[in-house]
């Protein structure tokens, strides 16, 4: 279990083939596990940020594993990490983001439930989606154009609810 098993799952399913912001899927999610690992995060985290996009997400659709594949994934980040990278699938953005430090809900979009989370749980989600959204800022300057300030509201709204360092981040990248 750890990050290697992780990419060679990733690229045994096409991840290096799929163009993303900055070249491919691949390389977004390997920036985005070494961002997190770089802010001193558990291990569970960076590997969620190195598979994040496995079940597809609210904003990218591709999945390259459906949800009936969550034992493989189990297997090659362990169970927390998969854990995180489903929730992260699973958030219905529009539902979920604006009001997430007052709520703690996910508005979940696979199966339209709504949890309320801990703040345990809460934070490797939320600093996921922040480093997340920092790269795709950093690779595509249209998106920082176009949601920066979004971005840079949401994440002071969610400063309690992140890793000092994610949120000082995100400060740094966006401004603000």
């Amino acid at each position: 279990m750890g990050d290697e098993e992780v990419k060679a799952l990733l690229r045994m399913r096409g991840a290096q083939t799929i163009d993303h912001p900055g070249g491919t899927l691949y390389t977004h999610l390997v920036r985005v596990h070494d961002r997190l690992a770089a802010h001193g995060l558990p291990d569970s985290t960076a590997l969620a940020g190195l598979a994040h996009a496995a079940y597809g997400t609210d904003g990218f659709d591709t999945a390259l594993l459906t949800l009936d594949e969550r034992d493989l994934l189990r297997a090659a980040a362990g169970p927390d990490a998969e854990l995180i990278v489903h929730r992260y699938a699973a958030t219905g953005r529009k539902a979920t983001w604006q009001p997430l430090a007052q709520t703690r809900q996910l508005h979940n979009r696979f199966d339209g439930t709504v949890q309320t989370l801990t703040a345990a749980e809460l934070r490797p989600l939320v600093d996921l989606s922040i480093v997340n959204e920092l790269d795709l800022c950093e690779q595509a300057p249209d998106v920082a154009t176009r949601y920066g300030d979004y971005f840079r509201t949401l994440f002071a709204s969610w400063a309690d609810l992140a890793s000092p360092q994610v949120t000082a981040d995100a400060r740094a990248t966006l401004g603000g």
